[in-house]
């Protein structure tokens, strides 16, 4: 039965139900020349679409008090970009926000679309009547949907859209406004060749995050980051747009700037820091693990081979048993650094059956944390030091060095030149508190001199691997009450792990990753997610900030994203992406 069919049907037992004299209003009522191919029945009351044409009004247990609306499936739908930018397009308000997320990436060519989802915008006080007629709208209703689609600034976690269910099963109605954002921080096979847009939406949410602080990042990094924008707004200006196929898109300008340049790798000189048994040693490191006390960093001898570290008290009792050794492989690497301060820490969270085990490794130099953060790296991906990528791993962490480094007296000029620079677009707010506009002027240019030769697409990129260092990224935070617990705590959901978070002091308490995990599910009668893991260790949790549909849709679309693999890069198991996030509620 088609929907004409299902319509006709429905239509003609209401009204013969209540008033059996009404065929003529039917009959002209199927007269009417219209296409109703988009069009389906929504059940008021249930909040349903009635869609399996082939079901009978019995099977859906429909009454004659049904109230049942013939609307379009695809409406009107304000979108909000990172950018700052609204689209006004057609979206689906029948099929999963899953779906209807893939029908506007579709449209607006952004790849990996199950890495987006969307939210409801937080609500902005209005300082004046109509205020939203003064936003401009890009209108793309008028921009023909695909055959695929009909068929199938601050992101909060309580403001996520469930993903298994559609826009009007959660009070989105046609004209509303809506955010489109990257919600998870898995990024798949990005080319800067077909990303355009999609790096032009990551770098804007990636910058936006910096600026409202919605992830921490050192004074330094703060001001390499002013540059970068800086920087990228230079190049936007002067580079040529990209011609765009669709004339639609020629809309999105201010996002679509010049990102079409291929990445080129700077070829600096090598330098070859193995020994003939491919380890590295002869150094000294120092280290300690993070915990709630005052002792400093303790001084050990360190051998580095294959995928292992192992430490001695001494150079000269390395020859024998060390006091421990370290499997990298499966580990957390991430950087701590200040060059300016000569601070040079590598933050290792080591797999351990009762979570992660966080040790913090200090380098005394430069040289020395490059090979040894190129290391871990490499070993963390089961890598040895005799791999053929470990010396352009080390030119690499030697160039993001160099980007933090500052030249004295080099920004003389460039400050004459460039005095109108507006630092309030280019740093946090708590930079302004702290420092006058004419005192951060001069240091972001010093910065700048570091970046300026950089081409657009080379500057947007390595803002974001830049961002991706840092070592709080890809964390989203609710508040939970763990079971047992008396207090509340912060859970840190990652792209590849758990974290138990002291919410009075902000100390991590315990780590858990997804690989270790052997079940999870969640009792909705009394909304609380229980985690199993390996070595007979379960851990239990109600959500205090959000609903536990959202913290268990995070958890199993992370363990989605780890499921895609570069041969199977065009093809997307949505089956399998509903069986991991959806829950017993979406059935």
């Amino acid at each position: 039965m088609n929907i004409s069919s299902l319509c006709n049907t429905v239509f003609f037992v209401s009204l013969s139900i209540n008033n059996p004299s009404c065929d003529s209003r039917f009959l002209s009522f199927t007269e009417i020349k219209r296409d109703w191919s988009d069009h389906a029945l929504w059940w008021e009351q249930k909040q349903k679409w009635l869609l399996r044409t082939a079901w009978t009004l019995e099977k859906y247990e429909i009454h004659a008090d049904a109230r049942l609306l013939f609307i379009p499936q695809h409406k009107p739908l304000r979108l909000g970009l990172p950018n700052g930018i609204t689209l006004r397009l057609l979206a689906s308000f029948s099929s999963p926000v899953f779906q209807t997320v893939m029908g506007i990436c579709r449209m607006l060519n952004i790849r990996h679309p199950e890495e987006l989802s969307l939210l409801r915008p937080v609500e902005e006080k209005k300082k004046k009547k109509d205020k939203d007629s003064a936003e401009e709208i890009y209108d793309l209703t008028e921009v023909p949907l695909s055959s695929g689609t009909t068929i199938t600034p601050h992101p909060h976690m309580q403001m996520w859209l469930d993903s298994s269910r559609c826009l009007m099963q959660q009070g989105i109605q046609e004209n509303d406004r809506v955010w489109l954002r990257f919600k998870y921080f898995a990024f798949y096979d990005i080319e800067p060749k077909y990303d355009v847009v999609r790096l032009a939406q990551l770098y804007e949410q990636a910058r936006w995050a910096i600026l409202l602080e919605d992830i921490d990042c050192t004074e330094e990094e703060m001001m390499l980051f002013g540059a970068l924008q800086y920087h990228i707004s230079k190049v936007s200006q002067s580079e040529p747009q990209l011609m765009s196929t669709s004339a639609a898109m020629d809309d999105l300008d201010s996002a679509l700037q010049s990102l079409e340049v291929k990445l080129e790798g700077e070829k600096l000189a090598m330098v070859d820091l193995l020994s003939t048994n491919q380890q590295l040693s002869n150094v000294t490191v120092c280290f300690r693990p993070k915990r709630l006390t005052l002792k400093g960093y303790k001084q050990y001898w360190f051998k580095f081979q294959d995928t292992s570290i192992s430490y001695f008290k001494s150079k000269e009792e390395s020859i024998g048993e060390p006091i421990q050794q370290i499997n990298l492989k499966g580990c957390e690497v991430a950087p701590d650094v200040n060059v300016t301060a000569s601070k040079f820490l590598i933050r290792l969270l080591i797999p351990a059956p009762e979570g992660m085990n966080e040790v913090y490794l200090r380098c005394e130099n430069e040289q020395q944390y490059a090979q040894w953060m190129a290391g871990c790296r490499l070993a963390s991906k089961g890598k040895s030091l005799a791999d053929n990528s470990f010396q352009s791993e080390i030119q690499s962490i030697r160039s993001f060095l160099a980007m933090q480094k500052t030249n004295a007296g080099s920004h003389g000029n460039a400050h004459a030149a460039d005095e109108s620079i507006n630092t309030h677009s280019l740093v946090s707010p708590r930079y302004h508190k702290k420092y006058k506009a004419k005192q951060l002027t001069p240091r972001i240019l010093d910065a700048y001199q570091n970046v300026a030769q950089l081409s657009l697409t080379d500057a947007v990129m390595r803002f974001l691997q830049i961002w991706q260092a840092l070592p709080d990224f890809g964390l989203s935070y609710v508040v939970v009450r763990f079971k047992g617990s008396r207090k509340d705590e912060v859970l840190g959901i990652a792209p590849n792990r758990l974290i138990r978070i002291d919410l009075g002091v902000g100390d991590v308490v315990k780590t858990w990753r997804y690989n270790n995990m052997k079940q999870w599910n969640v009792n909705w009668d009394i909304r609380q997610v229980a985690i199993e893991f390996e070595g007979n260790i379960n851990i239990a949790f109600s959500c205090v900030t959000a609903d536990c549909k959202i913290v268990h849709e995070f958890i199993g679309g992370y363990i989605f994203m780890s499921t895609r693999s570069r041969e199977k890069s065009d093809t997307l198991n949505e089956e399998l992406f509903h069986k991991l996030t959806g829950g017993h509620e979406a059935l």
